[in-house]
């Protein structure tokens, strides 16, 4: 039986540690096989975001159009965009795969060090073009706050679990079929993942809190997401597959192993 294949669309970190490599790693460790579009080359390290070079958006749509005539692509996960330009050149390439292929958007806003890595054109593009055409969206909490919301971007939120629910759902009437708001940035003992989708009770997903931190779990969690569907899982089950796998490389962190 072939493998099955996830189209990963996202930028390049030269650290290794997000962005496109995190995705095939994460990926790959699932036995699913990848493709990609690159749609920005980044220079990073832990500490920064030290240069972005966008791809030109003529080569990005040639090389979704590409991937996807080569593969029977079973899922495609979208990542950093980086520019209004390049946002409407995925949309344009995936206007006409709508409702074929499941797609899981990770909003990048900011970089963990506090760099913006989307534009506000961008945004604008994101919400019109890409919310649509998004069968899972999974902000983090500041990125659900500010999507939601509006006002400054923050790095740690804090709020009850019914404002994360109204967050979530404001989420969900601009678009998407459904939102997993991750719960990784609040505080506690527990770490809460809360997916809602239309007519729906919203579905917590809760587990015990680990002790580590590392770049990447965003990438990693919405690409292991996008792999369980590619596998023939429903929503609620890819949540869970790409929760235990962010688990996994968490755990591997907190013992001292490299993920």
């Amino acid at each position: 039986m072939p493998r099955p294949v996830v189209l990963v669309v996202a930028g390049t970190d030269s650290s290794g540690g997000a962005g496109l490599l995190r995705d095939a790693r994460t990926l790959e460790r699932m036995g699913v096989d990848v493709t990609c579009a690159v749609t920005t080359v980044t220079a990073q390290t832990d500490a920064g975001v030290l240069s972005a070079h966008p791809v030109p958006p003529a080569q990005v749509r040639a090389q979704i159009a590409t991937a996807l005539a080569a593969r029977s692509v079973g899922a495609i996960k979208i990542g950093m965009l980086g520019t209004q330009p390049i946002v409407e050149a995925v949309a344009e390439a995936l206007d006409a795969h709508r409702g074929a292929v499941p797609v899981v958007l990770d909003p990048v806003l900011y970089a963990s060090s506090g760099a913006a890595l989307l534009d506000m054109a961008g945004l604008a593009a994101l919400r019109s073009r890409l919310f649509p055409l998004a069968t899972l969206l999974t902000p983090n909490l500041p990125e659900a706050a500010y999507l939601a919301r509006g006002g400054s971007f923050g790095s740690t939120v804090s709020s009850s679990r019914e404002t994360l629910v109204a967050w979530a759902n404001a989420l969900l009437a601009q678009g998407p079929r459904s939102v997993l708001l991750k719960g990784g940035h609040g505080e506690g003992p527990e770490t809460s993942d809360v997916l809602v989708r239309p007519g729906l009770a919203p579905l917590w997903l809760t587990d015990v809190r680990l002790d580590a931190r590392m770049r990447g779990t965003g990438c990693a969690l919405a690409s292991a997401i996008a792999g369980a569907l590619a596998a023939g899982a429903d929503l609620v089950q890819a949540c869970r597959r790409g929760r235990a796998q962010v688990r996994e490389l968490l755990a591997q962190r907190s013992s001292g192993a490299r993920p």
